[in-house]
């Protein structure tokens, strides 16, 4: 069992709630809501970079 430490979800409305979480090794963790049993996880760095590269509008395209 992995020791993650979840934050709160991040939901919009009318949709599923996404939630992050890292664990003491460097891992960082994305899953939805109520289902954390079935994470996809990466390192920080890479989880950063994502978050990063969002806030700059490279996903924007998706909306």
């Amino acid at each position: 069992m992995r020791d993650i430490t979840w934050e709160d979800p991040f939901c919009a409305e009318g949709s599923a709630c996404f939630r992050l979480g890292t664990d003491p090794e460097g891992n960082a963790y994305i899953a939805i809501a109520g289902a954390e049993d079935a994470y996809l996880t990466d390192s920080r760095d890479a989880l950063r970079t994502m978050i990063l590269d969002i806030k700059a509008g490279k996903a924007d395209h998706l909306l």
